[in-house]
């Protein structure tokens, strides 16, 4: 099972588009998973008309038409894991035994909010993920997100995808 997962995508405020080789990578994937901050409803809209299957949850910065559409901690399996979805994991400092508490019947968790990239293991096994943002970088040197393959119980090619920017007309 072919997996994508973003976050961040701040529509239309940090960009007025989605990239398009995120939109091609859309296209690919068995499932996509978005960990919060869609921002507009326009944003979700256009990836539940292009995922094949949609898994995601609201951030700090969606309204109520979001929040309304969307739950706070989202679950699926996955090629055999069990994944969990949330937007917001707290200060980096003690995440992956915070995480492993909150969420000991996963073994994923995919996050956003930091705009971050993220990739650890915590204590008993609990893979944390955070894809880092296609559009608003903040702080890091490229614009972020991560596919990844699932399948029998175990997750592989994980891939930190940096997005190339498109070069302005003119």
């Amino acid at each position: 099972m072919r997996l994508l997962m973003t976050s961040d995508t701040h529509l239309p405020k940090r960009a007025r588009v989605l990239p398009d080789e995120l939109l091609a990578a859309i296209a690919d994937a068995d499932a996509v998973i978005h960990a919060g901050d869609w921002v507009d409803l326009a944003a979700l809209d256009l990836f539940v008309s292009r995922a094949r299957r949609l898994i995601g949850v609201y951030g700090n910065n969606d309204g109520p038409e979001l929040r309304a559409r969307l739950p706070e901690v989202a679950r699926a399996e996955l090629g055999g894991l069990r994944f969990a979805v949330v937007h917001e994991t707290g200060p980096a400092a003690g995440r992956e035994k915070r995480c492993a508490e909150r969420f000991p019947d996963a073994d994923v968790l995919v996050f956003g909010h930091s705009h971050i990239p993220w990739d650890t293991t915590a204590p008993g096994g609990l893979r944390l993920l955070n894809p880092g943002s296609p559009t608003d970088r903040r702080r890091q040197p490229h614009h972020t997100y991560m596919t990844a393959e699932a399948h029998a119980g175990r997750l592989s090619r994980l891939t930190l995808h940096r997005i190339t920017p498109a070069t302005p007309p003119g």
